[in-house]
């Protein structure tokens, strides 16, 4: 079994200390009761977690300037999938953007006219989310997106540990970390970090990219074999969680 990074090695965050914070300072009672009750003990081993894999779809890449226009999420343990609980939906943005490459992810304009606004399906999200721990590929884009649509919306700051699957790929093969030259030139030793190519490697099958709900699930399958791959049901979720 590859040995991974753990917690230890890396500068620990003490998530217990940061909620407790958040809960005092949040004015929107949405984030005080999540800060309140949302927190796993970092020492709870994989086998007790229950984790939730989220993704977003956007306007771009940049949450000052884009949008969320849809949001999929499947609660999941280490070793199965529930998929009887995963939600989906399609958000309207708080600003049209005429720009909006809807070839990507197919939803059109009209389609996210009819929809409800980030503000209707915050209180179920923030639901779905205590008590699991959350689970992305390249999570960059949920924490800051879902970070500046509370802020604007609450004016709360919205925290959460996460599991990155990205990142539990880079710590497996840390020659997948190219330098300019070599991102630059396609140095076929320097190996993609994308979803579908970190799925390949664990002979998972090919998904349609670019849906809020299946790239959910295949960034649940993607940890569930990871999982198997470099860790125990008995690891620490803080030897995963950054």
């Amino acid at each position: 079994m590859t040995r991974v990074k753990k917690i230890s090695d890396r500068q620990p965050v003490y998530w217990q200390s940061r909620f407790n914070l958040l809960a005092d300072q949040a004015k929107d009672p949405r984030l005080k009761a999540f800060y309140q009750t949302a927190h796993i003990p970092g020492h709870t081993p994989l086998k007790q977690v229950e984790f939730l894999a989220l993704d977003l779809e956007t306007t771009g890449l940049h949450p000052k300037t884009d949008a969320i226009i849809s949001v999929g999420f499947i609660p999941l343990f280490y070793d199965r999938i529930l998929c009887s609980g995963a939600r989906y939906w399609v958000v309207q943005p708080e600003q049209v953007r005429p720009d909006i490459q809807t070839t990507i992810h197919g939803i059109t304009h009209t389609h996210m006219g009819t929809c409800p606004n980030f503000s209707t399906i915050l209180t179920p999200l923030l639901q779905a989310m205590v008590g699991r721990v959350i689970l992305a590929h390249y999570s960059r884009i949920e924490c800051g997106f879902l970070g500046k649509a509370v802020l604007d919306l609450t004016g709360d700051t919205l925290e959460f540990p996460v599991v990155d699957t990205m990142e539990l790929e880079s710590r497996k093969h840390p020659v997948f970390r190219p330098n300019f030259i070599q991102r630059w030139m396609g140095d076929k030793n320097s190996p993609s970090l994308r979803l579908a190519h970190a799925r390949e490697r664990y002979n998972l099958p090919p998904y349609r990219p670019h849906h809020a709900l299946t790239d959910a699930l295949a960034t649940a399958e993607l940890f569930l074999a990871q999982v198997a791959d470099q860790f125990t049901p008995d690891t620490p979720v803080a030897d995963l969680w950054i």
